[in-house]
């Protein structure tokens, strides 16, 4: 299927553009789908059960070199991004020197996989892609390209769709159909390398948002990291009254293998 043409005021992908089933937020399907792609065993996602335990937050492999936040839509979230967004310009970035690598979305119900995507994509965890593999293929192809060129290299990549398909089916519950209405969403903080600095990657954007620098020593599920990404986003949505957020959180890390 050849790709429409991207659509750039509105976020959300239009309905006449392709759909996936919606990933299970599921630790293990996500694994299996980057492992399907060409990631090394030794990296794998885990479930973060607290951000405020240390003792539960032990419970993760590190250094962790992604997280992913996995949230329903909220007017107060849809507002601080239409403020922040505002004024700015779509990201036109490209090439071996962009600090992060960043993809715009546009396949319906597709979060879950440009979030894994943005996670596999930056920083030493690209160490770990199988250099023959299909997804090294991909990051290759993409790396020289603009974010719309990205989106359509993506959009009719067969070897996306049938990793896709195949996770989809692996859930622990029954898949929702490709055109189901999901409110689901999922934004991914890396750490850029040697840069160090805290990166939100999420496709409904203008581009990726840097967040703020981190020490040497401080990996994405550090204090440092926590507190200008993920609570700096809980804190906003408890200020607005919006009450207690349903959210999760999913690391990369090593694998417990």
């Amino acid at each position: 299927m050849d790709p429409p043409e991207q659509v750039q005021n509105d976020p959300d992908v239009p309905t006449h553009m392709k759909a996936f089933v919606p990933l299970e937020n599921n630790p293990e399907v996500m694994t299996h789908l980057v492992q399907q792609l060409g990631l090394a065993p030794a990296v794998a996602f885990h479930d973060v059960y607290s951000i405020s335990d240390p003792d539960l937050l032990a419970f993760v492999p590190r250094p962790a070199y992604a997280l992913l936040l996995v949230f329903p839509i909220s007017s107060t979230y849809e507002k601080f991004r239409r403020r922040e967004d505002e004024g700015k310009l779509e990201y036109e970035g490209s090439g071996v020197g962009e600090e992060v690598m960043w993809f715009k979305q546009t396949i319906r119900n597709a979060c879950g996989l440009i979030g894994l995507l943005h996670g596999v994509s930056n920083g030493p965890v690209k160490e770990f892609i199988d250099p023959k593999s299909d997804l090294s293929e991909l990051l290759s192809s993409a790396t020289p390209l603009k974010p719309s060129a990205r989106a359509d290299l993506l959009y009719t990549s067969q070897a996306l769709d049938s990793a896709h398909q195949s996770a989809a089916a692996k859930g622990d519950s029954a898949a929702p159909s490709a055109e189901a209405a999901v409110d689901l969403h999922y934004v991914c903080f890396v750490k850029s390398s040697p840069q160090n600095n805290l990166w939100e990657l999420d496709g409904r954007r203008k581009g990726p948002l840097n967040r703020g620098k981190l020490g040497d020593d401080e990996d994405v599920l550090s204090e440092r990291a926590l507190d200008i990404g993920v609570r700096s986003f809980l804190k906003r949505e408890e200020e607005a009254g919006g009450g207690e957020l349903r959210f999760s959180l999913v690391a990369l890390a090593p694998s417990l293998e």
